[in-house]
């Protein structure tokens, strides 16, 4: 299949596209190569991509929409998947005209381009932190999903919203899918297990905010690209409605459109998770107790039960295998 990917030097782009194109795909990779992280990741990314013949590139931000109508033109794609975003809940803090150009006017285009090409499967990667500090878990794909915490989870609930409008009005098959802490060799400099191997490696103490209490449901990178791969095949309708007891299907009555969580369901506390990276790399990590940071969440929780139904598969690689698998990458890349 013609598949267009945006976010393809990006860390889950990356690996979903490479996973495409060794299935036999063709795929077109949409990439800003903003300088939000070091473009030196951004760049290796790129370069294994480019050496398959199946791959195309094209360099330009979301916000230039004729750089990316060119693009869809290009590949006329039978299947769009949109993963490129400004990232980071923290720097929604520092700078949030970047989430509003990005992941509010780049994701409308992106809806302009699913509505002009007409793909058989429009697939947007929505976040966990849209369900906020949710009490209730795990999360479910029907829970309440109106106070974000953010506004980088303001505008990915944003996104959902316009692209179900969309759904409706040009009867696009949609699924959103919302990403649980996605961690794995190629992964952003910006999250947590980057830097405490950054920081272990160079004997420096690194910072656990929230006093080490928080919980993530974290998942591994192949895990996620095997959803998301299997979710290619499950575009919304009425033939592919989910009946099994106990699970709640998002399939909307208004449209082809549906949010499905990408998460395994098996939270891991914060300071077990910095034990499981000290054994892995081999160090010490001197740990420097700090309170919650501004728009962190005390946990985030998955249920996979609706993914399960969908698509047979939930995400089932443990902290330890993964940690050691990101650790082994991080020490060969930058020992």
């Amino acid at each position: 299949m013609r598949i267009f990917i945006t976010g393809t030097a990006g860390f889950i782009g990356f690996h979903l596209a490479k996973r495409l194109l060794d299935d036999g795909h063709t795929v077109h990779g949409y990439d800003g190569m903003t300088q939000y992280y070091d473009l030196s990741l951004k760049h290796s990314r790129r370069d294994i991509l480019k050496a398959y013949p199946a791959y195309a590139h094209t360099e330009a931000m979301l916000e230039d929409m004729p750089a990316l109508t060119a693009a869809a033109e290009t590949c006329q794609p039978e299947i769009v998947i949109h993963l490129a975003a400004q990232a980071g809940v923290r720097y929604s803090i520092e700078n949030p005209r970047a989430y509003v150009d990005s992941n509010l006017v780049g994701s409308f285009n992106v809806l302009e381009i699913a509505r002009m090409f007409k793909p058989r499967h429009l697939m947007l990667a929505s976040t966990s932190s849209v369900y906020g500090a949710n009490e209730k878990i795990p999360f479910e794909e029907s829970d309440k999903t109106d106070e974000p915490m953010t506004l980088y989870a303001a505008t990915k609930k944003s996104m959902e919203v316009m692209a179900h409008s969309y759904s409706h009005l040009w009867k696009l098959p949609t699924t959103a899918f919302r990403f649980f802490t996605v961690y794995g060799p190629y992964g952003r400099p910006d999250m947590a297990l980057f830097k405490f191997a950054k920081a272990g490696l160079k004997g420096e103490p690194i910072d656990v905010y929230g006093e080490g209490q928080q919980q993530r449901d974290f998942t591994y990178i192949d895990d996620l690209v095997e959803c998301i791969v299997r979710l290619m095949d499950v575009a919304p309708g009425e033939d592919n409605r989910v009946k099994a007891d106990g699970v709640n299907d998002t399939l909307s009555p208004q449209a082809p459109y549906r949010v499905v969580n990408l998460g395994g369901g098996a939270p891991v506390g914060l300071l077990p998770f910095i034990d499981t990276v000290e054994e892995s790399l081999g160090v010490p990590l001197t740990r420097n107790m700090l309170p919650m940071q501004k728009g962190d969440v005390p946990r985030t929780f998955a249920s996979p039960k609706l993914l399960e139904s969908l698509t047979g598969f939930k995400p089932g690689i443990e902290v330890r295998e993964g940690v050691a698998s990101f650790c082994t990458w991080f020490k060969k890349t930058y020992a």
